[in-house]
């Protein structure tokens, strides 16, 4: 049974920083293509960031470029995304997505809410 687990959300305030984590079972996560989205109220889901299988190639939107981090572990079958320097425009739900041969994966989502 594939299952993804985010976690590490939470209350942040601006210009604070904060690590999610998706933990992967269920397939053989060093082969698949990695990423995170986010989801705010009322808007569109938002591509955030990918990190490749193998060589661990890494891209990200442009309103996060410089700010977050996306990075994998194979051993722990996790990724990550390390943010920093949030804004308030960040708050959203961050999920993250597997890309196996011709599967999707995704994971239930885990809240960020960037406030004073």
């Amino acid at each position: 049974q594939v299952q993804l687990v985010e976690s590490g959300g939470g209350l942040v305030q601006p210009g604070g920083s904060l690590r999610l984590s998706c933990t992967a079972s269920g397939f053989p996560f060093r082969f698949a293509d990695m990423a995170w989205y986010r989801q705010a109220p009322g808007k569109e889901r938002e591509w955030v960031a990918s990190i490749t299988s193998g060589s661990g190639s890494t891209i990200y939107a442009d309103s996060v470029k410089g700010r977050f981090t996306i990075s994998r572990d194979n051993a722990r079958n996790t990724v990550y995304l390390q943010m920093n320097s949030l804004k308030a425009e960040d708050t959203a739900v961050y999920s993250c997505k597997a890309h196996w041969g011709r599967s999707e994966y995704w994971g239930q989502g885990t809240q960020v809410t960037v406030s004073s």
